[in-house]
């Protein structure tokens, strides 16, 4: 560890992501990663692209992409905020909304860059514990004495709040701001996003992210929809710290992406329906696995701890992805690739 490393950055414990290995061709089923590619229109607009514009710095509004997005979701264009990936907007909002020592609530167990940002930002993480079953409880934060922070549906759960859950909370206290993490929504059902409420709710951020159902893992695109003013706030720290985040090629592709709505729905389709389809079949081999409302499932071999069970896979050329948190050691996290994807993992866990 370098001897110039400041004290708060040496006690950080920083995310790890999903391993991507480079020693083998592995099914890759652990980064939950869209299986299939972004629209063909999209495809065609990046081998369109002049390399020699390249040599400009991209809109740093993002005007277009901004406008696009408004009009898919129903809002403003001021409504819209943009950056490399919902990770960036998720950090823009820590460094926006909170002082440090203040104390942000979110579940104990979620999505693991969480408590990172709040050591960074030097907050107190009042972590909310899970019930049994792993869903959240809404009524352990009616009464939190801080801003909020929940994944809708969880990750690594997959367990999802109703949109009318969300709204206890919101309605609580109007003065502490809840930010909802709609990283997986678009595979959950009806009456789970939160954008219906945003009109009627001045302390409501949604996140979301390309990078699942419209398959831009690759291209970092995220976005954060609110009232004017918290989109401002996040603005002002964008243009505090990297004005021009979102590259030219990602914002074209991205304006293409939205433009095919019939293509997006499909996608979601098959993975949704592959996902009911391995769901059942891990049940039948005797597998705990949670409902869920995302791109992966969440799910328990009977006989081996959920280390064993990846290393079970890894072996076989699969990649899936387990934790270490006290409260998940049986279980792991399967990302829902295509069908044959899906079938080679159930022809593994057979032959163990």
């Amino acid at each position: 560890m370098s001897r110039f490393l400041g004290k708060q950055a040496a006690a950080l414990t920083p995310y790890t992501p999903g391993e991507q290995p480079q020693d083998r061709r592995y099914i890759k089923l652990n980064t939950n990663e869209c299986p299939y590619p972004p629209p063909p229109e999209a495809a065609k607009i990046i081998a369109r692209q002049d390399a020699a514009s390249y040599r400009l710095y991209p809109d740093p509004e993002a005007s277009a992409l901004k406008q696009k997005l408004a009009d898919r979701y129903g809002v403003n264009a001021d409504q819209v905020f943009v950056g490399n990936g919902s990770d960036e907007a998720l950090a823009f909002a820590f460094f926006a909304f909170f002082d440090r020592g203040d104390t942000i609530s979110f579940p104990d167990l979620g999505y693991g860059f969480y408590p990172v940002y709040a050591d960074l930002c030097g907050l107190n993480a009042n972590l909310i514990p899970l019930r049994d079953d792993y869903s959240i409880n809404p009524a352990d934060y009616l009464k939190a004495k801080s801003h909020i922070l929940i994944a809708n549906p969880n990750a690594p759960t997959g367990l999802w709040l109703e949109a009318g859950q969300v709204e206890d909370i919101l309605k609580a206290d109007p003065d502490r701001l809840v930010m909802i993490d709609e990283a997986y929504v678009d595979f959950a059902g009806e009456g789970v996003t939160s954008l219906p409420l945003l009109s009627r709710y001045e302390n409501l951020l949604i996140i979301g992210t390309f990078s699942k159902s419209r398959s831009f893992a690759g291209l970092r695109l995220g976005y954060a929809i609110s009232t004017p003013e918290i989109i401002a706030a996040l603005e002002r720290i964008k243009y505090s710290f990297n004005p021009y985040n979102v590259n030219s090629l990602t914002q074209v592709a991205a304006i293409a992406s939205l433009e095919d709505e019939a293509y997006f729905r499909s996608t979601v389709g098959r993975v949704k329906a592959t996902r009911d389809r391995v769901t059942d079949s891990l049940r039948g081999m005797g597998l705990r696995v949670l409902d869920s409302g995302a791109n992966f499932v969440f799910a328990s071999h009977p006989r081996l701890s959920g280390k064993d069970f990846y290393l079970a896979l890894r072996e076989k050329g699969i990649l899936v992805r387990c934790f270490n948190h006290p409260r998940t050691l049986e279980f792991a996290r399967i990302s829902i690739g295509s069908d044959e994807d899906m079938d080679a993992l159930l022809d593994a866990i057979k032959s163990f």
